[in-house]
């Protein structure tokens, strides 16, 4: 039998984007947050790089839009570009209200101001980090401030089943009522009510064998909109970061961009480089561009990675430059001021999701999208480096607004349904679970991963089909757990990679495929957007 319980608002996802939203919101309404394990969980907590912002007085906001449309290959949105870009220096200044402390330095004149980092795709130093661990220093304030709030309630280790929207319950008049939760400590379903429910629920990397992202990166926001009757865009754009630390116990240790960012070059395994060949920028070329030439090298040498090396560089200069990645790496007994890292790419960022407007809002009145679940236009078809979470609080903020706007006048939902788990019984085959799981992240890998063609698009939806109807099977006869939850969202997340992929009749940014190598010029680019059955 579920347990109600009722909120102003619903924030599912507990990163950058949910937690900033709610602290904005919590002068002013009562706030739910849930998050699928602990708080600082999410992709937000392991992002060592920085955020993207203009402080820099040879920057110009006009650089930062110019390298981010061009980052994008003709798929960004100038205006949302514009838009989030303007609201840099702003966000890092409410971060810093927070309590997060970014490096510093002495500048010429012996003041102290913000380190700034360059990174792939950007033309100046203009990103803003706390070492080589940005994203934790941002989780763990954020996730402190969200405690000591008395009108936010954190729902810890709770695991969203579905969107309850007015339509399901027959109710005249689309808009979204709140969720189903899975409590997994008290293996019990829960449904919250809320007037408004925000998606913060981050990517989908995950439905990929080798990603940078944590465990929980499921795409269960996407999953969770596309079943209610949201469309859906861009989901080929899948970023492969390039470098990823090649280490049989590592678990995808990420090497950020940064260390090529401050001289780290890529090379073989006879230490002869070989960015030159694929770009101009080199090391600093766009990720897409970085991750298929390192890819390529891998495959046409028939070796295991590739070396990215910082060893020229002092002791002094890289243990207070990358502090982590030196420890880490050490752990695995890899000294980098003295030898190359082992690096090959993996799945890192979702540049699709669910289509929202400036203001975050999606298809369904009362239901938003923030962060890297979202499509907002921000990315086109690949993301430049640091600019997610730069997005995550400026969409946060955006939404805010509208929220406390539009609050006032939002309905109360009404009374909701218990979850009914009258025909379904424990599952004694929780290897099916195991197995697809492992399927699906396995032929991603292989058939639509960083170089993709028709042949291999069509083996890969072939099994997604087979897999999408056991999936149902189990899912209708058995009680539900995390783990199944995950493997729901992750078959519709393959789906909708793999029928992006396949309209797609181009080669463009994260998209390459071999069957049309080149970018199409005729016309104007296009969105894939995706619109789910009614």
């Amino acid at each position: 039998m579920s347990q109600q319980k009722s909120f102003d608002v619903l924030i599912i996802g507990s990163g950058a984007a949910g937690l900033s939203l709610a602290i904005r919101l919590a002068e002013h309404a009562q706030i739910a947050v849930i998050s699928k394990f602990a708080l600082a969980s999410g992709s937000t907590y392991y992002a060592q790089g920085g955020i993207s912002a203009v402080l820099d007085a040879q920057d110009s906001i006009e650089s930062h839009i110019e390298d981010t449309l061009n980052a994008g290959a003709g798929l960004c949105d100038p205006e949302i570009v514009k838009l989030t870009v303007a609201q840099g220096k702003k966000s890092i200044a409410w971060l810093s209200q927070q309590g997060v402390a970014f490096t510093e330095r002495e500048n010429k004149n012996g003041e102290t101001e913000l380190h700034l980092n360059q990174e792939g795709g950007h033309s100046h130093r203009r990103i803003v980090h706390t070492d080589d661990a940005t994203g934790k220093a941002v989780s763990l304030s954020l996730a402190e401030n969200a405690r000591q709030h008395p009108n936010i309630e954190l729902f810890e280790n709770h695991n969203a089943i579905d969107l309850i929207t007015a339509r399901k319950l027959g109710i005249p008049g689309q808009r979204v009522l709140g969720s189903y939760v899975l409590d997994t400590q008290a293996n019990q379903v829960k449904s919250i009510a809320a007037r408004k429910v925000i998606l913060a629920t981050g990517g989908a990397n995950k439905v990929y064998l080798y990603s940078t992202n944590p465990n929980i990166s499921t795409g269960d926001g996407i999953a969770l909109s596309w079943r209610a009757g949201c469309r859906i865009a861009n989901m080929e754009f899948m970023q492969f970061h390039p470098t990823c630390l090649y280490h049989p116990e590592a678990q995808s240790f990420l090497i950020s961009e940064a260390v090529r960012g401050e001289g780290g070059k890529l090379i073989l395994p006879d230490g002869s480089t070989f960015m030159h060949k694929f770009d101009p920028r080199e090391e600093l070329a766009p990720r897409d561009i970085v991750a298929r030439a390192i890819d390529h090298e891998i495959k046409k040498r028939g070796i295991d990675c590739v070396y990215l090396d910082i060893s020229h560089k002092p002791l002094k200069f890289i243990k207070q430059h990358f502090p982590t990645i030196y420890n880490q790496c050490l752990e695995y007994g890899i000294d980098i001021a003295k030898q190359p890292i082992p690096v090959v790419p993996a799945a890192h960022y979702t540049c699709g999701g669910v289509l929202t407007d400036s203001y975050a809002r999606t298809d369904i009145p009362g239901l938003y999208a923030v962060g890297e679940v979202a499509c907002t236009g921000l990315h086109g078809a690949n993301r430049m480096a640091s600019n997610s979470l730069l997005e995550c609080l400026v969409f946060a903020h955006r939404a805010s607004i509208d929220i406390l706007k539009s609050l006032p006048d939002a309905p109360h939902p009404p009374d909701l349904p218990d979850w009914d788990e009258s025909k379904v019984s424990d599952s004694d085959e929780e290897v099916v679970v195991a197995h697809n799981w492992d399927e699906i992240r396995r032929f991603m890998w292989d058939y639509v991963g960083i170089v993709r063609t028709d042949k291999r698009l069509e083996r890969a939806m072939h099994r997604i089909e087979l897999l999408k109807k056991e999936i149902a099977d189990y899912y209708g006869n058995f009680r539900v757990t995390s783990d199944l939850l995950e493997l729901r969202s992750l078959v519709i997340v393959a789906e909708l990679i793999v029928r992006c992929a396949q309209l797609r009749k181009e080669s463009r940014g994260l998209h390459y495929t071999l069957d049309y190598p080149e970018t199409d010029t005729s016309k104007s680019p296009n969105n894939t957007i995706l619109t789910p059955k009614s």
